[in-house]
């Protein structure tokens, strides 16, 4: 089966696809944007499955990165991946960054324990602590620096995520660290997607609510005739 992998819950705008039997990558299309995940995915989509050699009508099913991550680059993501998978009769399965980013720490640190934790600002760090086995054991949740740096001390795993040399720093002490960026590369989202399997519909993953919120304050009161 032939899976497409759609990540832009951070920075990146990211497609590839994978050969689930075979194991391997066909070929990826990645951007760095920052912002405008909206008006270019499609066309990073379609340079990923010509990078691949195939097409709509050769995948099998639609992987996404489903957070924590960007607001809008999330629903950006995930609107899409549902949508692809609703027209060609496909399932579409999600993988939150942080599982991802614990993957990928795995992949040099084989058979450790990880903390994959995300510096979501306002003092705030959303984390998820994988074990030996990468069975998920605490989160995807919102924690403080004192509380991450307490998990990481007491089990020693190897972190991973844009608070890894945070929390290090913070504990005083030297720890294996994976990747330390927001989001993994984007073939660790296809390779989860693929031993996944079909479930649940993806939604955009949300440990807080929105910064930009309606301001009660300025709303008229209805006038009585």
């Amino acid at each position: 089966m032939k899976l497409l992998a759609i990540d832009c819950a951070a920075n990146l705008c990211a497609a590839c696809v994978y050969d689930a039997a075979a194991g391997k990558e066909l070929g990826r299309s990645v951007l760095d944007l920052g912002k405008g995940h909206a008006e270019h995915l499609m066309a990073v989509i379609d340079e990923a499955l010509k990078a691949g050699g195939t097409s709509y009508a050769g995948l099998g099913a639609i992987a996404v990165s489903v957070g924590p991550g960007s607001f809008t680059g999330l629903r950006v993501g995930v609107s899409a991946a549902r949508g692809l998978a609703l027209a060609l009769k496909i399932p579409a399965i999600g993988v939150t960054t942080l599982e991802a980013l614990a993957a990928e720490a795995v992949t040099t640190f084989s058979g450790r324990a990880t903390l994959a934790a995300l510096d979501a600002g306002r003092e705030e760090i959303h984390a998820a602590f994988y074990d030996e086995g990468s069975v998920l054991r605490y989160g995807p949740a919102v924690t403080t620096l004192p509380q991450a740096v307490t998990m990481a001390v007491d089990s020693l795993p190897v972190l991973a995520g844009t608070a890894a040399t945070q929390i290090a720093a913070s504990a005083g002490r030297a720890f294996d660290i994976g990747p330390t960026s927001a989001t993994a590369d984007i073939a660790v989202y296809a390779r989860l997607a693929a031993t996944k399997g079909e479930g649940e519909k993806p939604k955009p993953l949300y440990l807080r609510g929105a910064d930009a919120k309606p301001q009660a304050g300025f709303i008229l009161s209805r006038q009585k005739n």
